[in-house]
Parts: C-alpha cells; sequence; structure tokens
C-alpha cells in the first residue's frame, strides 16, 4: 500500500484540496469522460474533485505514483491520500456516492486479479469501444468549479 499523503512532499505535485476526493481521469477518452459527468451529476455533496490525466497536476500525479505520464489506462482516485487505481477506482467511487450507486461496488467481489484484466481489456481498447474526443470538451460552469486544471 502507497503511504497516504506520500504526494505532499513531493515539490512536483502542485497542491490541492486534500479534504475532497481527486478523480484523475483520460480527457480525451469518451467513456472516462462519461465517467466524470456520471460522478458529478450524483455527487451533490461535492465529495469529489477532478482533473485530466493531461493536466499538470495529473501528469506530476503518475509520474510521482511511477507510472507513464503518456499512457492514461488507468483513472486514478486519491480518497483520504490514499491511491486507488484500475477497478478499485470504480468501487472506491461508487461506494462514496451511496445508495444506490454503491451496490455496483460489487465488482470488489471478483477475485482481484479477474477485476482488473477487465478493467485492463476495457481501458486498452476504451477509443476503440467508445471513441476519443479531438477537442477539448468545454464543462459546464458548476463542473468548471470542481475541475482542477
Amino acid at each position: 500500500m502507497i503511504e497516504p499523503y506520500s504526494f505532499n512532499n513531493d515539490p512536483e505535485v502542485p497542491p490541492f484540496d486534500h479534504g475532497k476526493g481527486l478523480i484523475v481521469f483520460d480527457h480525451a477518452c469518451i467513456f472516462c469522460s462519461s465517467f466524470i459527468r456520471f460522478v458529478f451529476a450524483r455527487d451533490t455533496s461535492g465529495r469529489f474533485l477532478f482533473t485530466a490525466a493531461q493536466s499538470p497536476l495529473g501528469q506530476a500525479l503518475y509520474r510521482h505514483y511511477g507510472l507513464d505520464p503518456t499512457d492514461f489506462s488507468t483513472n486514478l482516485v486519491i480518497v483520504d491520500g490514499v491511491l486507488h487505481t484500475k477497478m478499485d477506482t470504480v468501487s472506491t467511487v461508487v461506494r462514496a456516492l451511496g445508495f444506490p450507486w454503491s451496490l455496483l461496488a460489487v465488482v470488489n467481489l471478483l477475485p482481484r486479479r479477474l477485476a482488473d484484466a477487465a478493467y485492463d481489456l476495457i481501458a486498452k481498447n476504451r477509443y476503440r469501444i467508445f471513441g476519443r474526443y479531438e477537442t477539448c470538451l468545454v464543462p459546464s460552469k458548476e463542473l468548471r468549479a470542481r475541475v482542477i486544471e
């Protein structure tokens, strides 16, 4: 397990509000961006902030955690300073959204290797299956207030 808040000691990681969860996502991916809109619409108490993996913060976090900053095949979710990747990102987020969405955390019942293999398969083919944005989408004013650029 990665030490909570280990990025606090990394001068390359720009500061952000640690009182909220942070979702780092591939903004070019239609599926990933749809997940962000799904979370935003249901996260009425504002538990999560969002940043693109391609942003300075996203890039710094990918490098900090030893991930390739050009391969955005996993969303990163940081809650209470703890990094979650692959299928854990989904279960962590839906649990935070509460009922009925928390029921989707049933993915945690799958063996980790199987869950991560399924995640990797979707991630590897996400542009082919769901497509990709050729231009940056402009979020609504409300969503923009929760996006760290």
